[in-house]
C-alpha cells in the first residue's frame, strides 16, 4: 500500500492535526502489508507527515520515500544527506525527466498521486498547489482523506 501526504506549505501544526494523521494512517493499513509512504519534503504539512512516519516505524511495517522532482547535483547532494541523516529510507525520482524546472514539482505531485492507493490532505483553502494537486487526485478518483474538512 502506497500512501502520499498533500498540503499547504505553511500550516499550523498542533497536537490535534498530528493525532488525525496518526489515526487516518492507523485506520488504512492492513495488518502487515508493508506501508510506503510518499513524501513530498516541501512546506509544513510534508515535513510533519514525514516526522510523523518516520516515528510509526517502531510501530508498523513501513517505509518513508523522498520523492525529489528535480535530479540536480545539488538536489543529489541534499538526497545523501536524508538518508545519511536517517530522515528518509530511500529517495525516488519519478519518470518526469522531460519536465521544465518550473513543471517539475506538479508533475512530481502527480506522480505521487497516480501511484497512490491513500492520500492524506490538508488542504483549507481553494487555491494554491496543494489545493490543484486535491483536485488531480479527485479527477483520478483516488481515496482521499482531507483533514481539513
Amino acid at each position: 500500500m502506497i500512501i502520499t501526504f498533500v498540503g499547504h506549505g505553511t500550516l499550523h501544526i498542533d497536537a490535534n492535526l498530528s493525532d488525525k494523521i496518526v489515526a487516518a494512517i492507523k485506520e488504512n493499513i492492513k495488518g502487515n502489508e508493508i506501508t510506503t509512504f510518499y513524501c513530498g519534503g516541501y512546506g509544513d504539512f510534508d515535513n510533519h507527515c514525514a516526522s510523523i512516519c518516520r516515528k510509526l516505524k517502531s510501530q508498523i511495517n513501513c517505509e518513508v520515500i523522498f520523492v525529489t522532482p528535480y535530479i540536480t547535483p545539488s538536489q543529489q547532494e541534499k538526497m545523501k544527506y536524508l538518508i545519511d541523516a536517517k530522515l528518509y529510507d530511500s529517495t525516488v525520482y519519478p519518470p518526469i525527466e522531460n519536465a521544465l524546472p518550473r513543471y517539475a514539482i506538479t508533475k512530481r505531485n502527480e506522480w505521487m498521486i497516480s501511484e497512490a492507493d491513500i492520500v492524506i490532505a490538508y488542504v483549507s483553502h481553494t487555491y494554491g498547489g496543494a489545493y490543484k494537486t486535491l483536485q488531480y487526485a479527485r479527477r483520478k478518483k483516488k481515496n482521499i482523506i482531507n483533514l481539513a474538512e
